[in-house]
């Protein structure tokens, strides 16, 4: 159980978001109910703690300190503005789009503008609904100054969170994962014709959530380990392990198919599986399978202080056994490379164990357990904290400027919202100007605005619902009411990364709650809050329309052009480092690849979302990004490869790559180039297979002394996907080499 919590929620940072939460409010109310505070001072120390809880976002416990005690005036004035210029109209309203206009101008000073901007908006916010005058405001400063306080208790002693424990967390998140993975496997090695599309499907969403995993590791190694070498130590060995366990799972799919499976079914949703059935093989070559992959699993899972030395000991051995030739069992050549993956994988969880839990107990090691452990020492003892610096993107200045752009189109949505707020209520207008914000949070594009707005309106529908019927049930009972307030929250907090609807429904239902708590509760004031959410979504994707627009189609567009870069850059430098060149911080590279990859993957949910009319174009997005992150696999195994010289003794480098790598590299520029301009006059070289040209000489020399025949078929593979990458895009095809 504890192992299927860390997979469904890497690092716990969703429980202890709910949990901070809740604890902050908790704490904030048993105190004030302790001094027999009114019911507004209640409600204001329960949103306040919250804002102080979910506001700050920054890694550093004294940098969040910093900001919490930052947070504090910053939310006194401004709850102290909202009371005084909410009798006058005009000045509170012009006052409060330039309040917007600041909170999201402020995004572009880091996390801590960022947070300061957000609990200045959100108390302008608290002091509208709680109707605050100038006479309540001192007993408004208390409550506030109490909500802090409690959540800095909650923050830095009740639930702490540091940098390292966090990082442990994720690290165990991700041998969960890892071993989930290889479980799916294992249900597609017996999976039959009618449950063969849902094991794939499986498979994939796991290899998904591997992925995710180590790539929030990587967002925390630099604040969570103790120096450089120890992060590219971890990083190397997740990276070894995403890998392995990505490629164990493409030569199951092969094994099981009458031709090598492609890459790209890992990664496209819906793809078929290769034809084929069943392993066709004797019953004791499966059900040897079978139990490896269970034994490749509980290897996985079990932590380095729980070995018990004998069993354990043996199962390693014999894993490890199968990157000997002669280990292999008397099969075709598709189920021995099953096994000689297997092997592969095992060689990395052995280095993902020794990374993660330090020295393992070497008792009863075989000699291939011997061979690995004297790789691995031979790679950790080469890998260096010298950083390679990168000159960073260029800066947009003016309107060009994300977060000036959105302050701008936030503003002018806001005060449309205003003006059609107050038609709707003179009391409860606010409302459409809070959606109008949300909608312009983590938004990048106007399709992003309205899918955000209609799940906003979506949540807001449901829980106006929730909220009614709740409402009459709970009536006056204050503390049950709170009660279910906390519930609420916890399960806003948690469910907020999963579903946009769910945290609205939520939010919307406690909203219910504190309504019933003022007193100002009825039916029509939620039938109101429905009207206001829509107006303001209806605001926002204007605005997001009109007000220097940045169309779904444009930023895509940009984003496909870095990840391209981003692709043509890491493959450049491991095949170079592969050719003989110079080293490079490859892994580094490869995850500035997969974090763009992430950027575009995001940006494309309006295209992709199933309630898009224009099917055709969905289908072709997903295509793409599939192929895309088929292109980035294959470059992170080239860059981990690459990483491997001169410590490698089964790898060395080959100057023939260099021609290959060009030409590839040169395709990759050429898609950029169209997508740029589609003016273009940029063409896509073809040429012949990678592998002819790594042929033994003529002296006869086998070709696996100089490159190992995983790296010519990720160069093969990489070059087949970029080619079908141009293709899907219409980037034409050199005339000559056709």
């Amino acid at each position: 159980m504890r192992d299927r919590i860390a997979a469904s929620d890497p690092g716990l940072l969703r429980l202890t978001a709910g949990l901070r939460t809740v604890a902050a409010i908790a704490l904030a109310l048993a105190v004030l109910g302790l001094l027999r505070a009114d019911v507004p001072h209640l409600v204001a120390a329960a949103m306040s703690a919250m804002v102080a809880t979910f506001a700050i976002r920054e890694k550093q416990p004294s940098r969040q300190a910093v900001t919490l005690a930052l947070g504090l005036p910053v939310a006194l004035v401004s709850v102290s503005l909202g009371a005084l210029l909410n009798p006058h109209l005009v000045a509170g309203d012009v006052f409060f789009i330039l309040l917007i206009f600041s909170a999201v101008y402020s995004r572009r000073f880091g996390d801590r503008g960022t947070a300061l901007g957000l609990i200045g908006f959100q108390m302008y916010f608290l002091s509208l609904f709680v109707g605050a005058t100038p006479p309540a405001l001192p007993g408004l400063y208390a409550a506030i100054a109490l909500a802090f306080l409690s959540s800095a208790v909650v923050r830095f002693a009740l639930v702490p969170q540091k940098p390292a424990g966090i990082l442990d967390r994720l690290r165990r998140s991700f041998r969960a994962r890892l071993a989930q993975l290889i479980q799916a496997q294992t249900a597609l090695v017996d999976a039959g014709p009618e449950d063969r599309e849902k094991a794939l499907e499986a498979v994939r969403r796991r290899t998904a959530a591997l992925h995710e995993s180590a790539m929030m590791i990587q967002g925390r190694l630099e604040q969570g380990t103790a120096d450089e070498t120890t992060a590219r130590l971890i990083q190397r060995r997740i990276a070894d392990a995403e890998i392995a366990g990505e490629r164990l799972g493409l030569l199951l799919l092969t094994a099981r198919s009458a031709e090598r499976a492609d890459t790209l079914t890992l990664h496209l949703p819906g793809a078929p599986l290769p034809s084929g059935g069943p392993l066709a093989e004797p019953d004791e070559i499966t059900a040897r399978l079978r139990r490896d992959l269970e034994a490749l699993r509980l290897m996985v899972l079990r932590p380095v202080a729980q070995h018990a030395g004998g069993s354990l000991s043996r199962v390693r051995n014999r894993l490890l056994g199968y990157r000997e030739e002669e280990n292999l069992p008397d099969a075709p050549t598709a189920v021995q490379d099953v096994f000689r993956g297997l092997g592969e994988a095992s060689h990395a969880v052995l280095g993902l164990r020794i990374a993660l839990g330090g020295t393992e107990d070497e008792s009863d090691e075989g000699p291939a357990t011997t061979r690995s452990r004297e790789e691995l020492d031979a790679e950790n003892a080469a890998i260096s904290a010298d950083e390679e610096a990168h000159p960073g993107e260029e800066e947009r200045t003016g309107l060009d400027r994300p977060t000036t752009r959105a302050a701008v189109q936030v503003a002018v949505g806001s005060a449309l919202a205003i003006v059609g707020g107050e038609f709707l209520s003179s009391h409860r207008w606010y409302w459409a100007v809070l959606t109008c914000w949300i909608v312009f949070i983590n938004t990048a594009s106007t399709g992003e605005i309205l899918v955000k707005g209609y799940r906003r309106l979506l949540g807001t529908v449901l829980g106006v619902a929730s909220g009614i019927g709740l409402a009459g049930l709970v009536g006056h009972h204050t503390w049950t009411a709170f009660a279910l307030v906390l519930l609420f929250i916890f399960a806003m907090f948690y469910t907020a990364p999963l579903s946009y609807t769910l945290m609205s429904f939520f939010v919307t239902a406690m909203l219910g709650l504190l309504y019933t708590l003022l007193n100002s509760y009825s039916p029509a004031v939620l039938v109101l809050r429905i009207q206001e959410t829509a107006l303001g979504a209806a605001c926002g994707i204007v605005a997001g329309a009109l007000v220097l627009p940045v169309r779904t189609d444009r930023r895509t567009n940009e984003l496909l052009v870095s990840v391209v870069s981003r692709l043509a850059r890491v493959t450049e430098s491991a095949v170079d480092q592969l050719s003989g060149g110079p080293w490079a911080d490859l892994l580094d590279q490869a995850r500035e690849l997969d974090r763009a990859l992430g950027d575009l993957r995001t940006s494309t949910r309006p295209l992709t979302h199933p309630i898009t009319p224009l099917r055709a174009r969905r289908n072709t997005v997903l295509h793409v990004v599939a192929l895309l992150e088929t292109c980035a696999y294959h470059a992170r195994s080239l860059a981990a490869t690459a990483e491997l010289l001169p410590e490698q003794p089964s790898i060395a480098a080959d100057p023939r790559l260099r021609g290959a790598g060009r030409r590839i590299v040169g395709n990759i520029e050429a898609i950029a180039a169209h997508v740029t301009d589609e003016q273009s006059t940029a063409r896509i070289e073809t040429g012949p297979s990678i592998a002819s040209l790594l042929k033994p000489g003529p002296l006869g020399a086998p070709r696996y002394d100089r490159v190992t025949d995983r790296v010519l078929r990720h160069l093969q593979r990489l070059d087949e996907a970029v080619a079908g990458l141009a293709r899907t895009l219409g980037v034409p095809v050199d005339a000559a080499e056709r």
